[in-house]
């Protein structure tokens, strides 16, 4: 057994995202298939537990739109090109000794994760991106900023959201990660379910404006929870 969280929609003003933990049978082995026979357990499980209309946002995902939904295949659109999401958010890392490494927006999802720049400059400190500097507090602020900015300007991608309402991402480890491409699009669909997504992203201030300052006590309890049954 493993156990992995599902993100949906906040339905109240005190959190961003709401998050319910399942326990589901884990399917070894590290192909694809065997993880896409993982995520039809754990959606098997959540629906077991009133969680309907489940979507996986990976390369694992069965269906179209999760799978245009990872970071490795959403694209963030600048003035001269188009960047997969999980290029710019490691490309924008600034360390003790470095950064930010521009030049890594032009490599693969892999090598720009893989880059050994990100490993040999000292601790993280913080992001840098687009003449903004951004805190490695709220933990997931910079990472959901450029996640949902990249979904806002396509426009299909968000009609096609509107038919799912929680959210998985079998490769997210909470003991490990701290951010998660899933909770990214449940924040976004808060936003878009308050009517607040378009102001959200007008500044860095009023994007930040949307997170609880109680949040980062309560994701220690959540991660001391669900260290005690999550299968590493």
């Amino acid at each position: 057994m493993a156990s992995r969280p599902v993100f949906m929609p906040s339905d109240n003003t005190f959190t961003e995202v709401n998050m319910k933990t399942i326990e589901f049978e884990w399917v070894p082995g590290l192909s694809k298939v065997q993880k896409m026979k993982s995520v039809r357990n754990l959606h098997l499980a959540a629906r077991l537990n009133g969680i309907d209309n489940i979507l996986e946002i990976s390369s694992k995902s069965d269906v179209e739109l999760g799978i245009a939904l990872s970071a490795f295949n959403l694209l963030y659109f600048l003035e001269d090109t188009a960047v997969p999401v999980e290029c710019i958010f490691q490309c924008a890392k600034v360390f003790e000794q470095g950064g930010p490494f521009e030049d890594i927006k032009y490599l693969s999802p892999k090598e720009a994760k893989r880059d050994d720049r990100l490993k040999s400059s000292g601790n993280l400190i913080g992001f840098e991106f687009e003449g903004l500097s951004w805190k490695l507090t709220p933990e997931t602020a910079f990472y959901d900023w450029i996640y949902i900015n990249a979904i806002s300007k396509q426009y299909d991608l968000l009609k096609k959201l509107k038919n799912y309402s929680a959210f998985t991402d079998i490769e997210f480890n909470p003991v490990r990660q701290k951010n998660c491409q899933a909770r990214s699009v449940a924040l976004l669909k808060t936003l878009m379910e308050r009517g607040t997504l378009d102001n959200s992203l007008k500044t860095q201030s009023a994007f930040l404006s949307n997170y609880n300052v109680l949040r980062e006590m309560n994701a220690q309890l959540d991660l001391f929870s669900i260290s005690q049954s999550i299968d590493t």
